[in-house]
This record gives structure tokens, C-alpha cells and sequence, in this order.
């Protein structure tokens, strides 16, 4: 008997797991599933111990990547951005600019540091203020909200 491959919805799950664990590492706190201000939602939004949000675009295979290409209007809000894919996935197809992760259920590896392109203070302070009254609400058991900006 065969297992059954994996499909692509626990891929995700699995690389965006591994993504979490890997910035944890690195010494990030993440939330996944943020609504942007402009109503895209990011698969995972990290803060850095200095103040410094970074969104991971995770991509479970090379049709997924292909058929979003939503990825560039996540970087007005974010000082850093990243895709983060399955070790399998072939990643000379995404652009050079952004970070790069490759990530398993377990962890993960930066293969490309997420250059800084930092935000504008007023738009850093009011995603800021976001990010914690979204931990916050989450933490208390109420999920939706959006970030303003």
C-alpha cells in the first residue's frame, strides 16, 4: 500500500508551521492570516525584536506560485518581504528580490535574507498598533479584524 501524496492545503499548512517555528528562531513573533489594510491577507505578518514587520508569501508549489500573483501588494506594508516554499519547489521561477525560506513542518532555513525597504513612520505606527491589537483579540478568542493604515 502507497501513502497518499500530499496535498496542496496540508503543504501549506506544514511550510507555513515550519515558516512560524523558523522566525520564532530568529527571534520574530508571527500571526497568520492577517487581513491588510487593503483587504489581502497575509499568510503570515512577523514582528522583529527592533520593531520590524516582515510578511511571508508561502507558496506550496509551482502552480499555486503561478496562479497568485497577488505577492507585490503586500509590500507597502511591510519593511521586509519573503516567500517561503516547500524544499521541492523549484525556485528559480520566483523573483530575486524578495527573501527567500525553505521550510518544512519542522522549521526552515533563510535561503535569501529579506532585503529593508522600511515603511513610513505614520503607516509603521498604525500597522504596529494593528499587529498588537490583533495578537491581543486572538489571544482573548476573537479572530476577525482588519489592519489600518
Amino acid at each position: 500500500m502507497t501513502a497518499e501524496p500530499f496535498r496542496r492545503p496540508d503543504i501549506t499548512a506544514s511550510v507555513t508551521r515550519g515558516a512560524a517555528r523558523l522566525l520564532a528562531h530568529l527571534g520574530y513573533v508571527a500571526l497568520a492570516e492577517v487581513t491588510l489594510p487593503n483587504g489581502r491577507r497575509a499568510d503570515l505578518m512577523a514582528l522583529s525584536s527592533k520593531g520590524e514587520l516582515l510578511i511571508v508569501e508561502v507558496k506550496s508549489s509551482l502552480e499555486d506560485y503561478r496562479v497568485d500573483r497577488k505577492w507585490p501588494e503586500y509590500v507597502p506594508y511591510c519593511d521586509r518581504f519573503a516567500f517561503a516554499v516547500p524544499p521541492e519547489f523549484p525556485q528559480d521561477f520566483l523573483p530575486e528580490g524578495p527573501g527567500l525560506l525553505v521550510c518544512d513542518g519542522f522549521g526552515g532555513a533563510v535561503l535569501r535574507e529579506a532585503p529593508a525597504e522600511p515603511l513610513a513612520g505614520a503607516r509603521r505606527k498604525a500597522l504596529l498598533i494593528g499587529f498588537a491589537r490583533l495578537a491581543a483579540l486572538r489571544s482573548a478568542g476573537v479572530t476577525a479584524m482588519v489592519l489600518e493604515t
